[in-house]
């Protein structure tokens, strides 16, 4: 439970972060874990311990000011020893940097106890990349020209062409797509807007779909990929579609999904000669480093092509 003394810190992140429900959402949960931690820690201490945890726990400011440098490091220490990964455990640091630099800058704190912490050190892993042979695959399994069919196949088309998460796909407007000019307005995180060009085969199939869209349970909004009743997909249907075509055509990989071909996207244009920062701004990345993962994909890329061809590989 949240004290209503943290709520301008919410307001904050909703109002001027623009941050979406879901990631409040996961930052309520994070200071409520620290703050049941903190005041756990000092049940151990207390003479009346028993009846002090019939008490509810609540994530208040009064006990966020109480913590020490001591307990973040003991705090994230206890999250890996309880079987969170150290992502998790980097997550809520960072939940806890962004209150406590608001409190400091509100004037409500004289010291930062984060300020030093460190972020755990994660393992980065490669991202699962398809082939373009296996794209080519997936976008064809979806051959019916029936409205469900052509969704399906506008739908993947607009994915692998241009690096959309699937949330952004489940929220594309009709008012955002140009088919014109080619281009799609994307909001991403922090609804952040960024221009996407849209390839000639997701422009085609996209036409295709929306002809036959208003078929679907007569949509009245203008939400572009819906379901059979005329809903908006959710994210969730948006996966199960990527996921079902693949087991059909590619049983052997159980690792496909929209950000697969989010992935495959920005591997197959950097191994086609794109520019990184050109990807940087398609995939709606702040951070250049983030994009930087698919030039290390691209090198074992390289480095497979070399021990197969190469005859004293």
């Amino acid at each position: 439970m949240i004290d209503s003394s943290l709520e301008y810190f919410f307001e904050h992140l909703r109002v001027e972060r623009g941050l979406s429900a879901h990631t409040i959402r996961a930052y309520e949960c994070d200071l409520e874990h620290f703050c049941d931690y903190i005041q756990n820690k000092a049940q151990a201490f207390s003479t009346d311990a028993e009846e002090t945890r019939k008490q509810r726990v609540i994530a208040d400011l009064e006990t966020l000011k109480k913590a020490t440098r001591n307990d973040i490091r003991s705090f994230l220490a206890h999250v890996q020893s309880s079987g969170g990964s150290v992502k998790t455990a980097s997550r809520k640091l960072s939940a806890l940097k962004t209150l406590y630099r608001f409190l400091v800058r509100q004037g409500l704190l004289e010291t930062n106890p984060v300020m030093t912490t460190r972020t755990p050190k994660q393992r980065r892993y490669l991202p699962a990349v398809l082939s373009i042979d296996e794209v080519l695959k997936l976008l064809n399994a979806v051959d019916g020209e029936d409205p469900i069919s052509l969704r399906d196949r506008a739908l993947l088309e607009v994915l692998y062409s241009t690096g959309m998460r699937a949330n952004e796909c489940a929220t594309l407007t009709i008012a955002s797509v140009d088919l014109s000019s080619g281009l799609v307005r994307v909001f991403g995180k922090r609804r952040k807007e960024r221009l996407v060009p849209l390839g000639s085969y997701a422009k085609q199939y996209l036409m295709k779909y929306l002809l036959v869209r208003s078929e679907l349970g007569k949509p009245t909004h203008n939400i572009v990929f819906v379901n059979a009743r005329g809903g908006p997909l959710t994210t969730r249907s948006i996966q199960r579609i990527v996921e079902r075509y693949a087991r059909e055509v590619l049983p052997y990989r159980d690792d496909v999904s929209p950000h697969t071909l989010r992935h495959s996207f920005a591997t197959h244009m950097l191994d086609g000669g794109a520019d990184l920062r050109v990807v940087q701004e398609i995939l709606g990345h702040e951070q250049l480093s983030t994009t930087q993962i698919y030039t290390h994909i691209s090198i074992e890329h390289l480095r497979e092509v070399y021990l197969r061809t190469h005859p004293h590989a």
